[in-house]
């Protein structure tokens, strides 16, 4: 599944008087989602573009980092590339912020100066979408990361973030929350206001045109335990 589109496995049928093997339909629609999953060429040379631009005005957010040595580490990833071209389109801006120094692999997060505007109305997650009887939103924060092969930033990334800049000074981004936050009901979301970063709570279920998520690329990681501080 990508973000506005919707993967429909062939149906498998007679194929000289043999029914095809479900194992081979799974590996056919694996194919295509793996497909769905990339960028043309046009589309990647002008990601590419954009990113070191980006890259080159903001040097301040990646300090001794080169350009060359950034790309070289994610140009053949084509997961990668896909789910940052996904954030740029999505309003997010996505720059480099950090390194894992364990593996030598980028971080890139968001960096829009507001929560990203192709991100906004959204309540926090599918169960609060679920549980909203009416006037529900388009989606959720938490399913359109997934969808994007990112993850909300945590309330440590964010301020880490933060420091690179001054973001969401007009608007406010939802941020992962701690499980028994959660459970009880509430989510957690972050703004920039009188040049302090808050760290607020609402009920899950609740949406606002204000309001979207900022979001770093999964595939910047290797495990969990490799997660650094945004400002590492």
């Amino acid at each position: 599944m990508c973000p506005g589109g919707e993967v429909a496995a062939a149906e498998a049928g007679p194929l000289d008087g043999h029914m095809s093997h479900p194992a081979d339909t799974k590996h056919e629609v694996a194919i295509t989602m793996a497909k769905l999953k990339e960028i043309t060429a046009k589309q990647r040379d002008g990601l590419l573009r954009t990113l070191k631009a980006r890259f080159e005005a903001h040097a301040h957010r990646h300090v001794g980092l080169e350009w060359a040595t950034v790309q070289a580490r994610f140009e053949s990833n084509r997961a990668k590339l896909w789910s940052l071209n996904e954030l740029e389109q999505s309003g997010g801006e996505p720059d480099v912020v950090g390194i894992i120094k364990t593996t030598g692999e980028c971080i890139f997060a968001d960096c829009s100066a507001q929560s990203p505007k192709g991100r906004r109305n959204v309540c926090y997650d599918r169960e609060a979408l679920a549980a909203r009887k009416e006037h529900k939103p388009r989606s959720s924060a938490v399913d359109m990361a997934t969808a994007m092969g990112a993850a909300l930033l945590t309330v440590d990334e964010y301020r880490g973030l933060q420091e690179l800049g001054q973001f969401d000074t007009t608007t406010s981004s939802w941020v992962q929350t701690p499980a028994k936050i959660r459970k009880l009901g509430g989510a957690l979301f972050c703004d920039r206001r009188y040049d302090t970063v808050f760290v607020y709570h609402n009920g899950a279920e609740s949406y606002y045109a204000a309001r979207g998520f900022r979001a770093r690329s999964e595939s910047s990681w290797t495990s969990v335990a490799d997660e650094p501080r945004m400002a590492a």
